[in-house]
């Protein structure tokens, strides 16, 4: 099977990633594209929830409340971070578009009594990461300090020419605090829309060795193993990450290969 999920052209559903899709345990990824006033009803009972507004302005209603007009950014490549809302259970989910609305809605096993809630952009912590071609711009919004039952997500931007996830790292090994192990999907998204970038899934062992030439909104599933992502000249790229497992900790552990450059 294929790490690479490629995106439907047309129609609401972008992609759809779901645990008994990948062949693993905890991580869901839908991508909905929604015209304006248009009702997605997404059923997932006993699995929390978060639903990422990824452009546009959206209303989310459902058992645990309702939160109006979020949203606001034209496109995943503004500088300002999504509004997201938390649900520990998602049974009876309503997304209805204000406007031309692009949604992420990322799952992991839930259905426990933490609190719904909406996660306001400016509570958000935004960082750049890397140097040089490696520079990247980060943005957490469910990271480990805030509640939830397994769900890890953030999104990524990088510039043109530039290298992400790199060195290449793994988090496949339930070695805490070394390390930690965790399923995770990447979100691609690509500005001009027409352009592509690169990712590599491999193991030290090369049991695993999948090289990818991803476009717009594809997703790449990396169940286990370093996952670099590389962008062309002339193009800037955007990921959202989603990421569980059994435990809520992001530990990871860089390729020693390619590790030296850390040191320079």
């Amino acid at each position: 099977m294929s790490l690479l999920v490629k995106a439907s052209k047309a129609g609401g559903t972008i992609v759809d990633v779901t645990p008994a899709s990948a062949g693993w345990r905890y991580v869901g990824f839908r991508a909905l594209r929604l015209a304006a006033g248009e009702l997605a009803a997404v059923a997932m009972p006993g699995r929390e929830l978060c639903v990422v507004v990824l452009s546009g302005r959206i209303d989310v209603r459902g058992p645990h409340g309702e939160w109006l007009d979020l949203g606001g950014r034209a496109s995943v490549f503004d500088d300002s971070p999504p509004w997201a809302v938390y649900l520990p259970d998602g049974a009876g989910l309503e997304v209805r578009a204000r406007t031309a609305a692009e949604v992420g809605v990322a799952s992991a096993p839930g259905g426990g009594s933490l609190r719904a809630r909406a996660i306001d952009p400016s509570t958000m912590k935004r960082s750049v990461r890397g140097a040089g071609s490696n520079t990247r711009y980060v943005c957490d919004i469910l990271p480990e300090t805030e509640p939830a039952h397994h769900l890890l997500v953030v999104e990524v931007r990088t510039p043109p020419g530039h290298s992400s996830s790199y060195p290449p790292h793994k988090h496949d090994t339930d070695a805490a605090p070394q390390e930690t192990q965790l399923e995770e999907t990447y979100y691609h998204r690509l500005n001009p829309a027409q352009g592509f970038a690169f990712q590599r899934v491999y193991t030290d062992d090369r049991s695993l060795d999948e090289s990818h030439a991803v476009e717009d909104r594809d997703v790449v599933m990396v169940p286990r193993g370093y996952h670099p992502v590389v962008v062309p000249h002339g193009y800037e790229s955007y990921y959202l990450n989603v990421m569980a497992g059994p435990k809520r900790a992001w530990h990871f552990h860089n390729d020693p290969a390619h590790e030296w450059m850390l040191k320079r």
